[in-house]
């Protein structure tokens, strides 16, 4: 005997039509795309917000740029992001100079301690020689020595002018003149071993390798560089550059030759720094000066180098353009020239009509008029050497 089941079909939420009422009396929602699914509303606005979160500006500018996160909000739904960092060398290349290579004293005996140590190697030898019995009879007698037994030249005798001489040779060679503005840089076998600045009579070991460095503040007044103004027109600039060698370390240890480093710098700067052309604006001619310098500054502090200014002193039109910018600046100037001659003159037409009107002299009609201002026009024009 079969038995036949019924079921009552129901229909699933997603099959019906939405707001169609259910046997429980409510109403049916979007359907969802995953089960059990809890979803939260998130303004529109927080999703594309882009605010770089608080970053620190490295003190040194051969520190390494890290990005730095911006955190996310409580109950927004975001998520951490990687902020970019935007410091003082974004964009361009920073020089990095090995960190240890900064400049240190040496350590330098006063020049007292080489004089004794040269005379006692002298003496040495003299007294080397007087026991070899080879020191002549007169130096005897000068000295008041007595008779010496006549040794010979042995071993013993080589080996005491040996020290003696050694002794002599260090004492009077690490001698060295110290001089206000200059100083010594020392290496021992390419290793930088420290930087002398005192003045005076110093000991120094001879060994060291000795380089002299100029620290007195110095000026260097350039030949003419390629430049533009605002526009791109071609200018050839002469700067003066106010600077000093602030680390010998850096400046003649870490650069193969700084002074031409310097003058690569000035050059760079003046190629990304518009010039005021010729019978420019005294302001704007400062306002370059000051971008100069503040960018040659920042490109040779890393090789131990310290600029106070770099000025324009001489701006001219390239050649090539000098001729063309030349004829075109005199049409501008005879231009102003001839509108304030021209407001001129139509002031004193007006002037002169006004009062003749007004105080009755002629009476006039729009005819008459045109010709009196006509005429005055001439005059005054030919009068000021200007024609009509």
């Amino acid at each position: 005997m079969s038995t036949s089941t019924t079921t009552s079909h129901t229909p699933e939420p997603e099959e019906l039509p939405e707001g169609t009422p259910l046997a429980t009396g409510t109403t049916t929602r979007p359907p969802r795309l995953i089960q059990n699914e809890v979803t939260t509303e998130i303004p529109v606005h927080l999703l594309f917000r882009d605010e770089p979160g608080p970053v620190s500006v490295p003190l040194k500018p051969d520190a390494p740029l890290k990005p730095a996160v911006v955190g996310r909000r409580q109950g927004t739904g975001e998520q951490p992001r990687l902020g970019h960092r935007a410091g003082p060398f974004r964009g361009r290349p920073v020089p990095r100079i090995d960190p240890e290579l900064v400049e240190r004293p040496a350590r330098v005996l006063p020049g007292a301690a080489g004089v004794f140590a040269g005379v006692g190697g002298i003496a040495g030898c003299l007294a080397t020689s007087w026991w070899a019995g080879v020191l002549p009879p007169l130096a005897v007698e000068a000295l008041r020595l007595p008779a010496a037994t006549g040794a010979g030249l042995g071993p013993e005798q080589w080996a005491a002018y040996a020290g003696a001489g050694a002794l002599g040779l260090a004492g009077f060679g690490g001698l060295a003149r110290g001089r206000t503005g200059r100083a010594f840089v020392l290496g021992l076998f390419g290793r930088y071993q420290g930087t002398v600045r005192r003045t005076g009579l110093l000991w120094v070991n001879p060994m060291l390798r000795r380089r002299r460095a100029d620290v007195r503040l110095r000026h260097w007044r350039s030949e003419a560089i390629p430049a533009a103004d605002a526009n791109g027109v071609a200018l050839r600039v002469a700067v003066l550059v106010v600077w000093r060698v602030r680390d010998t370390a850096r400046a003649l240890l870490g650069v193969e030759e700084h002074e031409r480093y310097l003058r690569e710098c000035v050059e760079a700067a003046l190629a990304r720094v518009p010039v005021e052309p010729p019978g420019g604006t005294r302001g704007a001619t400062d306002a370059a000066g000051e971008a100069l310098t503040r960018m040659v500054a920042a490109d040779t502090a890393p090789v131990g180098l310290e600029v106070f200014s770099v000025q324009p002193v001489r701006v001219e039109y390239d050649p090539e353009v000098a001729a063309a910018m030349h004829r075109r600046r005199i049409a501008a100037l005879d231009a102003q020239q001839r509108s304030v001659m021209l407001s001129s003159v139509v002031d004193s037409v007006e002037d002169t009509v006004t009062r003749l009107t007004v105080r009755g002299l002629v009476e006039l009609d729009d005819h008459e008029r045109g010709l009196l201002v006509r005429d005055l026009t001439v005059a005054f024009c030919s009068g000021r050497g200007e024609p009509a």
